[in-house]
């Protein structure tokens, strides 16, 4: 019982650098992959951010669907219909989005921290919008311009009323539906919508927590996780096709951010237990780093 006391004194020990270190400075943290989809996993994430939020940080949270809106999909009748990669969204599938985004996960984060005795405010379509955003278009091959539908890339984000709630002592909760010009909808990438919060707050950190252990070298080799990276590895990473698929969204998220002066970025995995801590108030951290 002693050593493990001990131990844990020498925990808390080291994390008090880390803890004077970030008194009142702003982390961004986007959550999203299988952990959307798991309540015991995401709720032990949700109770990382309330410690940091206790211990003096400024947390910041946007978070994506996971498999939910697929799933409610499914049970409308419809089938996804993928454009390299992302969602074709029309009216129908805007609407299940919005509704599971706002309505049931932004509702189920922003409860569970308010019962865990912080303020928190959910923000999205449906209440106080931050995402600003313009109607996208992916590139063809050819050069021709492929329709996404009711998909937008973030062009501005609300930085002055996020900066006011956390100086409230209050955690924003982001939902991944933003605004366009002309006040409709748009379906924005939750990983980049995060790196644009980041680069937007100036934040000290951007953490991506998802279902991926960080970048490695070799994407089939679990045992070649890379722990630091710069911008020009990255880059080489994703030109040598090192750097692909779903990985490629956070990857620009990180990018965006550390360009904007975000010191540093992380891309760690959610379901190793207290995984958002582990990265943050240790010194061996638990995923891969991304600085200029």
């Amino acid at each position: 019982m002693m050593d493990l006391a001990i131990t844990k004194a020498a925990a808390l020990v080291e994390a008090l650098s880390y803890i004077q270190r970030f008194h009142n400075k702003i982390v961004v943290v986007k959550v999203g992959g299988s952990i959307m989809d798991d309540e015991e996993v995401l709720s032990n994430i949700l109770t990382d951010i309330v410690f940091m939020n206790y211990v003096g940080m400024q947390p910041i949270l946007v978070h994506g669907g996971g498999k939910a809106i697929n799933q409610r999909m499914e049970q409308a009748g419809l089938v996804p219909q993928m454009v390299q990669g992302r969602r074709y969204t029309d009216d129908r599938v805007l609407a299940i989005a919005e509704d599971v985004l706002c309505n049931n996960i932004n509702r189920f984060i922003v409860n569970f921290i308010q019962a865990q005795g912080c303020e928190a405010m959910g923000l999205h379509s449906l209440s106080s919008v931050v995402l600003f955003a313009e109607k996208m278009y992916l590139q063809a091959d050819d050069g021709r311009r492929i329709d996404l539908g009711l998909v937008g890339e973030v062009k501005s984000v609300n930085a002055r009323l996020l900066q006011l709630l956390v100086q409230a002592d209050s955690i924003p909760c982001i939902a991944s539906i933003a605004r366009d010009p002309a006040g409709g909808r748009l379906n924005v990438n939750a990983d980049t919508a995060a790196g644009a919060v980041a680069a937007a707050v100036k934040a000290d950190k951007f953490v991506v927590v998802s279902d991926t252990h960080g970048i490695r070298s070799d994407p089939k080799d679990p045992d070649s996780l890379v722990r630091s990276l710069q911008v020009d590895q990255i880059e080489q990473m994703v030109r040598n096709g090192a750097i692909t698929s779903g990985m490629l969204p956070k990857v620009d998220a990180c990018l965006q951010a550390v360009r904007s002066g975000v010191t540093k970025t992380h891309i760690i995995d959610g379901r190793i237990p207290h995984a958002l801590l582990l990265e943050i108030y240790t010194e061996a951290g638990i995923g891969t780093e991304i600085v200029m």
